[in-house]
């Protein structure tokens, strides 16, 4: 199923007219180019050290199955697509995933998020998971879920935006030979 875009406008993003959009399942198919633009940022983000599913070096057809899955997903009902729009580009975005068990539709989990690093210290990752979190709530969701590879600092953003460490996985990620990290669960009840 295609997917159709919800806007909605950031103020605290400090780079010029950032908004919001949110796709799922619906009548209409993506906007052209989108999916490059998202493969794009991906591939960039990970060769600057991104925490999102690869380690450095990437090149784009590395990524491409992951996206083209997160996509169907998108269009499958499964999950939700919130990309951060800033000067008619996506500057990040990540995915809401729903689970499928009905008695726990009512969180979903925050995955890939990701924001350029050119935008990085800008306001832009707070303005995307504000983002999110309004998503999330408009879709009636109570809670949310998410997992950062430790070693980054990534858990501090995190908790100044909310959310609780409720667990951590020792040595999960491999970064290297003889670079474990761990894999840290957040949670934040909207």
């Amino acid at each position: 199923m295609p997917c159709r875009p919800l806007a909605c406008t950031r103020d605290n993003c400090r780079v010029s007219s950032a908004e919001i959009e949110s796709y799922v399942a619906s009548s209409g198919p993506l906007p052209d180019g989108l999916r490059d633009e998202l493969l794009a940022l991906w591939v960039t983000v990970v060769n600057s050290g991104g925490a999102v599913g690869f380690l450095a070096p990437v090149v784009p057809a590395d990524v491409e199955p992951v996206l083209d899955a997160a996509l169907a997903q998108v269009a499958g009902g499964t999950s939700r697509l919130v990309l951060l729009r800033s000067a008619g580009r996506v500057a990040g975005f990540g995915f809401l995933l729903t689970p499928a068990t009905p008695y726990m539709r009512h969180w979903a989990t925050v995955a890939r998020l990701m924001v350029d690093p050119a935008l990085h210290g800008s306001g832009c990752g707070r303005a995307l998971l504000e983002g999110v979190h309004d998503v999330a709530r408009s879709a009636g969701l109570e809670a949310l879920r998410l997992t950062a590879r430790g070693g980054l600092g990534l858990e501090g953003f995190y908790e100044r935006l909310g959310y609780a460490e409720v667990g951590r996985v020792p040595g999960a990620i491999r970064v290297a030979p003889g670079d474990d990290r761990d894999e840290i669960l957040l949670h934040r009840a909207l």
